[in-house]
């Protein structure tokens, strides 16, 4: 009896220690520094890019002029939420002619910000001012929707 016991024991023991062990995961992509080399800044465009590199992973939101590679790296231990251990960014930025002007690398421990999603709002209101907007609007209710 004694035995069957030590192995069930030992085999709990074992699944304990193995579900506490780190689970890593990689979210993203980014071009080794040998493929990064085949760019040239200022005679590189937007095709040569593509071709030797790939699609970018986001690309500027108001212009097309700036492309990112992010590349995460993620540890994780039981139940516990995920960290991020690791983080690279190679950001390459085009003049207006297509070509590129400059390619940068940022890491996790640089501490750099890169903008990959930025929201406008716009407001439509052009020339009318609030209280005029306000008024015209009130000549277009219909009661047999406010009524339903």
């Amino acid at each position: 009896m004694a035995a069957p016991l030590r192995r069930v024991l030992a085999f709990l023991a074992v699944a304990g220690l193995a579900s506490c062990s780190a689970v890593y995961r990689n979210h993203g992509y980014v071009p080794p520094p040998q493929d990064l080399s085949l760019l040239e800044v200022g005679i590189s465009d937007r095709d040569d890019v593509t071709e030797t590199i790939g699609q970018p992973t986001s690309m500027g939101v108001l212009d097309d002029r700036g492309w990112y590679y992010v590349q995460s790296r993620f540890r994780r231990y039981g139940l516990g939420a995920p960290e991020e251990i690791d983080r690279e960014v190679v950001a390459i930025s085009f003049n207006e002619a297509g070509t590129i002007s400059n390619i940068e690398s940022f890491g996790l421990e640089d501490g750099r910000i890169v903008t990959l999603s930025r929201r406008v709002t716009d407001d439509n209101v052009q020339g009318i001012g609030f209280f005029r907007q306000f008024f015209g609007n009130v000549g277009n209710l219909n009661a047999s929707e406010l009524l339903d």
